[in-house]
């Protein structure tokens, strides 16, 4: 289940540029972690495949 968060209150202080650079920021941190998810399940689907293979023998 995700995690909900209640979305944080707009800074009043940032300009228009700032708040580009930051969701630019914020986009590139998400595809990140995207990406480090994909990564750690397809290790442990990976796992799980070869350890079905080992014990099948």
């Amino acid at each position: 289940m995700p995690h909900k968060h209640p979305p944080a209150p707009i800074p009043t202080d940032m300009t228009v540029e700032q708040m580009r650079e930051e969701l630019a920021y914020l986009r590139a941190e998400n595809d990140y972690l995207k990406k480090l998810k994909a990564l750690i399940e397809a290790e442990r689907t990976e796992a799980l495949v070869k350890k079905r293979k080992l014990s099948k023998d």
